[in-house]
């Protein structure tokens, strides 16, 4: 079948029978045609559209070794730099596409889904392993474009590293049982970004101290499920118009609590389970965080761009650039932007092969961007709402411009270098981008996108290479 285009994409979910709840009631009909769904899926199904222009077809796919089909190039397994670069490249489409606001856009499962793959030979021979399940399901993924979400994230019942519950009621998704037929699950889990809003749920653990046997276990399973629930937060979108919220109208990606109760996994879609060595060793060792950190920098250094050119348009259209201040704020966006590229292409430089052929970006500098975007991304919302001042909290409505007072909002509404009808949508732009419900899940989101930033600081401590350097200064300080 190879890629799919938008409509295809929305079918195929219309199909699905998935059970999900929003604002306490189960959704009926048409996912495509529900208010709080209907933006984000139209958004989806213009990035396949994309990938299925002519002009675009050599920097989106690729032709797949099994089937000879076109497929997306964020499946691709890179055996060269060259590659590597090639899945950047496509990654900046979808992510330019959205701003970059669209943390969950397909290629970001695909690529976890392609380097779960890429490794699975390191669970090759070990008990309650199954690698062939792995490669089955990447190859299925590509043949037919699948889209996924995912969840790994445990509910907050208790943060203690040594809680454990009780087997009987777990709240935290586990192994209940067991059958001829596969695995039962049992529990739940948070978080999951467009949950019920995709093909497949890949359900894997998040690392941490201690944790049970009966919770190491790697799983995809279809959105429809049997047993299968999931629960919606309250939605950021509000209202469908383009002027008045231009972003949530069209990036809200709703967050979800997905409910497994007595879900039946099928032994063919089980990658391990009852392992808990394989479990932690197939997340560190595997390409996944090379891979899934590659993917996230790329979309992050394009959303750095996204704001910087909001800021810029700002400090154009009130004619504030004269101000040192101004320059000053403008220019940690730009050093943000640079830091981050420059990480980003050094991972690319310094990438090597891995043992089973796989073109690895370097994980060190992808571990520095993911360190540095979470501290940098909410004062860029800062400088924004600086800049805009009393603007951000003034602003008319679309209806208010179609109304009585029309005249009095040209007057009086206008910019330096703008109309008002144009220095309102920019406002409004700014103000949902940093101000608004979606803008703060924004900030938040990428405050905590690959987990607690402490904990993300140790990880790059204890990786980061420091012998070399240390013994220089022994070297130095005996040389006297």
């Amino acid at each position: 079948m190879g890629v799919v285009n938008g409509k295809e994409f929305i079918d195929r979910l219309n199909q699905l029978k998935t059970e999900i709840w929003f604002d306490g009631e189960k959704v009926a009909g048409n996912l495509s045609e529900h208010p709080a769904f209907k933006g984000l899926l139209q958004t989806k199904a213009s990035l396949y559209d994309l990938q299925c222009q002519p002009e675009l077809k050599e920097q989106m796919t690729f032709v797949s070794p099994s089937t000879g089909e076109r497929v997306g190039l964020s499946y691709l397994q890179p055996k060269t730099k060259e590659d590597l670069l090639k899945r950047r490249k496509m990654i900046e489409q979808w992510a330019r596409h959205t701003g970059g606001l669209m943390g969950r856009s397909p290629d970001y499962l695909n690529s976890v889904l392609m380097s779960f793959a890429s490794s699975a030979e390191l669970l090759t021979g070990r008990e309650n392993c199954f690698p062939e399940h792995i490669r089955s399901l990447y190859e299925l993924a590509c043949e037919k474009d699948l889209s996924f979400t995912h969840t790994f994230i445990t509910p907050q019942v208790n943060r203690s590293q040594i809680y454990s519950e009780d087997a009987n009621e777990p709240i935290s998704a586990q192994i209940v049982d067991k059958n001829e037929q596969g695995l039962i699950i049992k529990g739940a889990r948070l978080l999951a970004t467009q949950g019920g809003l995709t093909d497949e749920v890949l359900v894997f653990h998040a690392p941490k101290l201690f944790f049970q046997s009966n919770e190491a276990f790697a799983f995809s399973i279809p959105s429809d499920t049997k047993g299968l629930k999931f629960i919606c937060r309250e939605s950021f979108l509000n209202s469908e118009s383009r002027f008045d919220h231009p972003l949530s109208s069209q990036y809200e990606e709703m967050d979800s609590v997905i409910i497994f109760d007595h879900v039946l996994v099928p032994w063919e879609r089980v990658f391990f389970y009852d392992n808990i060595k394989a479990a932690n060793d197939f997340l560190k060792k595997s390409s996944f965080s090379p891979f899934a950190v590659h993917q996230a920098v790329t979309r992050q250094t394009i959303k750095t761009e996204f704001i910087l050119g909001v800021a810029e348009l700002l400090v154009q259209t009130i004619n504030v650039s004269e101000y040192q201040h101004i320059q000053e704020k403008l220019s940690e966006i730009m050093i943000g932007l640079e830091t981050m590229r420059a990480l980003l292409e050094k991972s690319e430089n310094d990438a090597q092969l891995d043992e089973w052929g796989s073109m690895r970006p370097s994980l060190i500098p992808l571990q520095a961007a993911s360190n540095v975007f979470p501290r940098i991304y909410p004062r860029f919302t800062e400088i924004i709402q600086l800049i805009g001042a009393s603007g951000m909290v003034s602003l008319p409505t679309e209806k208010a411009f179609q109304s009585a007072i029309r005249k009095d909002l040209d007057q009086y509404l206008q910019a330096a270098n703008n109309t008002a009808v144009d220095r309102t949508k920019l406002f409004r732009l700014a103000w949902d981008l940093t101000m608004s419900s979606f803008g703060t899940r924004q900030t938040h989101y990428e405050r905590y996108f690959f987990g607690d930033p402490v904990r993300l600081a140790s990880g790059l401590y204890k990786d980061y290479p420091k012998d070399d350097y240390v013994k220089a200064i022994n070297k130095w300080l005996q040389s006297e």
